[in-house]
């Protein structure tokens, strides 16, 4: 059934209130100005439908969107009770909320509070882990965005999607969500916002995951002399952050933890948990691999996050990387028992599909069962993640994978046929 326009609705209340087109437009407007908004042929501004709502005693909302004060208050409740789901980690609950409004008739006509709903619902997914449906929503989003009328929203949506993409294993497809709209914003002349660091962020990550480490220094020194220009704290912390990420990778360790330090000394009190909760793990991983006399303290850190995030919006993939960080501390501090159980509950976490943190997940269980003396076991785990990594093309990580798998069948005395082959595959994988 159509619904009433602008104009009819506000004929209809002035008629049932027995006012005439010039009472109503007295003292403010004509009444031949009403006469076209009546008729649909004048489109008024909203300061205008403000004054004509408040003299026929109805809200702004009404008269634009004909749902009622009482249907939008209780659909504003049920969106406001979804994300507070949301932020406290129950994504399941979080889905079910936002699927509600988007199921309701009125949330048709109510665009911005549908977008918002449509937003929160691809985010609840990604929390949940149901990747594709994440995906299918953000694409939509993405494609009726606008960057003229919200540059920053229009980034988190690019950023949010490039993510998602690069955790189902698509990692070519991340670098092309993200590149594109980094391109699109360099284009209009907005490569000196806030939201321009984020995507040179998003790229950033994108092209490390994929194993191309000179595009990624090249732009992790274009992020940091970006956001120091900008001078917003929060652009500079995300791009210490990703600068932090590039040490780790080209193994400069010490580089990274000076930057993740930095990173957290700018992370606000506003910052979004999930957030936050990322740049911990990745500074206690770094703390791990440049400092292991400090691996207590990265254990205490990880053991505070996991807290954290448990009760925050992160979803599977981030409690699962933060676990096998955990796991990886464990082993380091001797306890490797500890750790193959913490990288086993990441793998349960994380279920069949391939991801990058089922392959990290794997490696460290790999590292933990070469310590338990459990050679069979490191072997298969270790083959399962090189084939995972090589998989979703992260050349460089599967690189290393297959390596330590090699070194490993080296120590188990296997037969020189399978351990060559292994060094093979490594070579490959970086192009030799």
């Amino acid at each position: 059934m159509d619904r009433e326009t602008l104009g009819q609705r506000i004929r209809a209340l002035r008629i049932r209130q027995g006012v005439s087109q010039a009472q109503l437009a007295f003292p403010e407007l004509s009444d031949s100005y009403i006469s076209l908004i009546e008729s649909d042929k004048r489109v008024p501004a909203p300061s205008v439908v403000e004054l004509l709502a408040a003299k026929l005693n109805c809200s702004a909302t009404y008269l634009v969107s004909g749902v009622s004060e009482d249907v939008v208050d209780e659909l504003r409740v049920t969106l406001d009770y979804a994300e507070i789901a949301l932020s406290n980690g129950a994504a399941a609950e979080a889905r079910a909320r936002f699927a509600e409004v988007l199921a309701s008739a009125d949330a048709v006509a109510l665009p911005d509070m549908l977008h918002q709903a449509r937003w929160g619902h691809a985010l609840a997914l990604e929390a949940a882990g149901e990747l594709e449906e994440a995906i299918a929503g953000l694409r939509e989003l993405t494609e009726q965005a606008s960057a003229e009328s919200d540059l920053d929203h229009w980034a988190r949506l690019h950023v949010a999607l490039s993510r998602c993409l690069r955790e189902r294993g698509d990692i070519s497809a991340g670098v092309h969500a993200a590149e594109n709209a980094l391109r699109h914003l360099i284009a209009a002349g907005a490569d000196s916002t806030d939201a321009a660091v984020h995507l040179g962020a998003a790229l950033l990550t994108a092209f490390i995951e994929r194993g191309d480490l000179v595009r990624a220094s090249q732009l992790a020194a274009q992020l940091v002399e970006r956001a120091e220009r900008i001078g917003s704290p929060r652009a500079r912390m995300v791009a210490y952050w990703e600068a932090a990420y590039v040490a780790e990778i080209r193994g400069e360790y010490e580089d990274g933890v000076a930057l993740a330090e930095r990173a957290l000394m700018l992370a606000g009190e506003g910052e979004d948990p999930r957030n936050l909760g990322r740049l911990r793990v990745r500074y206690a991983a770094l703390l791990l691999r440049a400092r292991p006399d400090q691996a207590a303290r990265a254990r205490e850190l990880l053991v505070r996050v996991r807290g954290e995030i448990n009760a925050s919006a992160s979803g599977e993939i981030d409690v699962a990387w933060c676990l096998t960080e955990l796991a990886r501390a464990e082993t380091v501090l001797g306890r490797p028992a500890e750790g193959a159980r913490l990288a086993e509950e990441a793998l349960e976490l994380l279920g069949d599909a391939p991801r990058r943190a089922t392959a990290g997940a794997l490696t460290v269980l790999g590292e933990a069962s070469v310590r338990l003396g459990r050679r069979d076991r490191a072997v298969e785990v270790l083959t399962r993640a090189a084939t995972c990594l090589e998989d979703m093309e992260s050349s460089r990580e599967a690189a290393q994978a297959w390596f330590d798998l090699a070194e490993v069948l080296a120590e188990t005395g296997t037969a020189d046929e399978p351990r060559m082959a292994a060094y093979r595959r490594a070579l490959t994988c970086v192009g030799v």
